[in-house]
């Protein structure tokens, strides 16, 4: 018993030190608890406000971000953390409902989406990441998180551009007192590696060693620091033993050098320009130009339906002729369409120009679905409406296409009719190259999502229930290159658009063909009217 009583007494310190871990186990349950109870108060208020008006909340780039974040990464987390304890029923649920959760695929679209509205539209990281976005809804800022996993994804593509501005704004952030979980060594191993691969030595340099001020067994920075610095010093000799001709050559390179540092190489020639219309800029309307366009109510040659009621036609540019017309679809067709198409939204594809074979792009985002004239009648009745209005018949028309573009949502510079040097993208429809496009905006964009043509520096910016109209072909047939045109990224809201794109086969009759090109005469051509007006007058006129 004796040596019972001894072993009893170590049990007593052993059943001591079981109640200390049990209550550190209470207070951990604790901590967790109130760790779940921050996040359901969180996502409350937040999906309480998001839910009000989803378009209008996922219309900021941001919010759209971080909604994927939240739902692809820290949901994830929040799991982790429940399943410490039995919480089966919310583990079950939680695992059913992520099968439906973004992907990494999806948060790095997202990602990447951000990245290109901060290019196109010239806006700096403390912009995005502080939401000062023109937008009437709540600002959620980014974290440090949000901006580390921007500037990874970056780094993943080898984009070491945005790799630096993403990890400065993370830095900065904790610089500036925000708690994070990403450490700043971290952060500055990222971005000392991105500022060297850009040619920077000594900008990687000085990150470096602040990194190993932090973190002074840090191998790959202590690498780095004995690389850069022999590297730095093999440029210094370099300079040093230069003649004074070849020191400004040097300084002149290393000035061009720094003008062309930036965004990665784009296989687009025409980038700067369309990312100029896009913002407004370079658009190449001269005022002796602008004096020759006008508005007008217009009846189409007399149509019986558009006497009494004309519609309201307003010149957008002369060469290629564009024309708005304005309200052409009313709010409840609006709708009516966009519920048609809303179940059957797929990703857009466009035509290869090598095989012909339809497929999806980067450079084209958006969704998009046909709808039928028979599916409803609204559809019969606009596309009825299209022909009314342009005289052309539309039986050999493409369906009607509807098209959403969410936030970042473009589709770069192309054309609309197809070309003699690639595959016949209309070969099965048996109707002939698309002669015209009728582009509906169904939406009001608060910014971006400008249709812009790069050839001639055009710009037009969605109106809701307008709809503009441009040939494609002359009348000779020959495709109107200056047509070339694209869908300028959604910076702030939700761009909903239809196309209906006529064919050669059945306008025989409708718009005769010439043997030139015919563009003297689209340019010199009349529209019929009832009354005109000058174009600055337009706005005031036709409300």
């Amino acid at each position: 018993w004796l040596e019972r009583h001894c072993q009893m007494t170590d049990l007593l310190y052993t059943e001591k030190d079981l109640v200390t871990s049990l209550k550190d186990y209470i207070r951990a349950e604790e901590d967790k608890l109130e760790q779940v109870k921050k996040w359901a108060e969180k996502l409350d208020v937040l999906s309480a406000t998001a839910t009000q008006d989803p378009e209008g909340f996922l219309g900021h780039p941001v919010n759209a971000f971080k909604l994927m974040k939240r739902l692809n990464t820290e949901w994830g987390e929040l799991e982790s953390l429940v399943l410490k304890d039995m919480s089966d029923g919310f583990i079950s649920n939680l695992t059913i409902q992520r099968q439906y959760f973004p992907n990494d695929d999806d948060q790095t679209g997202a990602a990447k989406a951000l990245m290109r509205l901060q290019d196109t539209y010239r806006l700096d990281t403390h912009t995005i990441s502080s939401g000062e976005l023109p937008v009437e809804h709540p600002i959620y800022p980014m974290t440090v998180e949000d901006c580390f996993e921007l500037g990874k994804i970056a780094y993943s593509d080898a984009d070491y551009y945005h790799t630096e501005l993403w990890m400065e704004q993370a830095l900065k952030q904790l610089d500036g007192g925000e708690e994070s979980t990403v450490d700043m060594v971290t952060i500055l191993d990222y971005l000392s590696y991105s500022i060297y691969q850009q040619g920077e030595l000594e900008r990687a340099l000085d990150y470096t060693k602040r990194l190993l001020k932090l973190d002074s067994a840090h191998q790959r920075a202590n690498g780095n620091l004995k690389y850069f610095e022999y590297q730095l010093a093999k440029q210094n000799k370099v300079e040093a033993e230069e003649s004074q001709k070849e020191k400004e050559k040097r300084e002149r390179e290393k000035r061009e050098a720094s003008d062309k540092k930036g965004r990665p190489a784009d296989y687009l020639p025409e980038r700067r320009k369309y990312e100029q219309l896009c913002r407004g800029e370079g658009i190449k309307m001269t005022p002796r130009r602008q004096s020759r366009m006008f508005c007008r109510y217009s009846d189409n040659n007399h149509h019986p339906l558009y006497v009494l009621g004309p519609v309201k036609q307003e010149d957008e540019w002369d060469r290629p002729r564009i024309i708005r017309y304005h309200d052409i679809l009313s709010n409840s067709e609006i709708e009516k369409v966009k519920e048609l198409a809303k179940p059957r939204l797929r990703r857009a594809t466009i035509s290869n120009p090598i095989t012909g074979v339809l497929e999806t792009a980067h450079y084209r985002i958006s969704k998009s679905a046909w709808l039928t004239a028979y599916e409803d009648p609204v559809v019969d009745k606009i596309n009825q409406r299209i022909e009314d209005i342009t005289g052309l018949n539309v039986k050999t028309a493409e369906e009607l296409q509807v098209a959403n573009y969410g936030v970042g949502g473009q589709y770069e510079p192309h054309f609309d009719f197809g070309r003699k040097d690639e595959p016949d993208a209309f070969k099965e429809l048996g109707t002939g190259n698309r002669i015209a496009t009728w582009l509906i905006y169904m939406s009001d964009v608060p910014s971006g999502g400008a249709t812009v043509f790069t050839d001639v520096g055009a710009a037009v910016w969605p109106k809701k229930g307008s709809a503009v109209f441009w040939y494609n072909l002359f009348a000779s047939g020959e495709g109107d290159y200056s047509t070339r045109h694209a869908a300028c990224p959604v910076l702030v809201g939700n761009k909903w658009v239809s196309n209906k794109w006529m064919h050669e086969r059945g306008q025989e009759f409708r718009r005769r063909c010439t043997l030139n090109d015919g563009s003297e005469a689209l340019r010199s051509q009349s529209v019929p009217s009832v009354m005109g007006f000058a174009h600055s007058d337009c706005t005031a006129v036709l409300t």
